[in-house]
């Protein structure tokens, strides 16, 4: 009996300790099987802000407006090696707007011209004045000029019939000696138009060089009695009747005055949109 006891009361305790453990183990696998059905939380991501570079400002655009003058090198030099002249003229040009500018000469020529039957020297001044459109343009700071423009001249001056010969049509013996007449001939006038088509590019700070070519008409030619002007200061020779032709090759400054702001076709579109709404 002592023995039955015992034996019942140890398998009471295994069982018990065998329930105990299976609802330990239960409990585990149930807390460990919620833990896992729990949807994860993750920390939010701490928003950077977004960095705005810095938008480096561009200067606006500008073209400067001022007074450009010069002198013509090629009747400046001409002198050097053509003994029968000597001349001098100064160019200038004022800027108006973006593409036109205000351009006059002025110059002093004296020209013998040696002829078949006539040896005459004319001397006087001359003034041209007019406007020139510039064609080219430029991009970045570049200042060059590619211009077509008109003018109107007048000059003043006087002929000095200094020898002639008498025609003979039938030279059998020979030409007539030149005779001398000595004759001077002043308060001539003459007044022409011409186009002007020239080419100028900045070569230093302010300074340019350029190059241009003159296509002239006759208006007004007061002649002399009893020959023709050969010469006329400022519109050239006249063998071909009333139309001249010239060209000059100058070196000028320029002398800025003021600056007017570019603005860009782009800006002006978006400030009529503006406006719009």
């Amino acid at each position: 009996m002592k023995h039955i006891l015992k034996y019942t009361f140890s398998l009471c305790f295994l069982l018990s300790m065998f329930l105990g453990h299976s609802q330990v183990t239960k409990d585990t696998i149930t807390l460990k099987d919620l833990d896992d059905k729990k949807p994860k939380v993750t920390a939010p991501k701490s928003a950077t802000p977004e960095v705005k570079k810095d938008s480096v400002p561009v200067p606006p655009k500008t073209d400067r407006y001022g007074l450009r003058v010069g002198v013509d090198l090629y009747k400046l030099t001409r002198a050097f090696y053509d003994k029968d002249y000597k001349g001098i003229e100064f160019t200038a040009d004022w800027r108006l707007t973006k593409r036109y500018y205000i351009a006059a000469e002025l110059g002093f020529e004296d020209k013998t011209t040696d002829d078949d039957r006539l040896n005459s020297t004319a001397t006087g001044t001359y003034i041209k004045g007019g406007f020139d459109y510039n064609l080219y343009d430029n991009w970045l700071d570049m200042e060059n000029l590619i211009t077509i423009g008109l003018r109107g001249g007048f000059s003043s001056f006087s002929q000095d019939l200094n020898s002639y010969k008498i025609y003979n049509p039938n030279p059998y013996w020979g030409e007539q000696p030149s005779i001398a007449a000595n004759e001077k001939h002043s308060g001539l006038s003459a007044a022409w138009l011409e186009v002007a088509m020239g080419i100028k590019a900045k070569v230093f700070n302010n300074i340019f060089v350029g190059f241009g070519v003159q296509l002239k008409l006759l208006a007004m030619n007061n002649k002399p009695a009893g020959f023709d002007n050969l010469y006329i200061p400022g519109f050239n020779r006249t063998y071909d009747g009333s139309f001249g032709v010239g060209f000059n090759y100058t070196v000028s400054y320029f002398i800025p005055i003021y600056k007017k702001k570019v603005i860009v076709p782009e800006i002006k579109k978006e400030e009529a949109s503006k406006k719009k709404k």
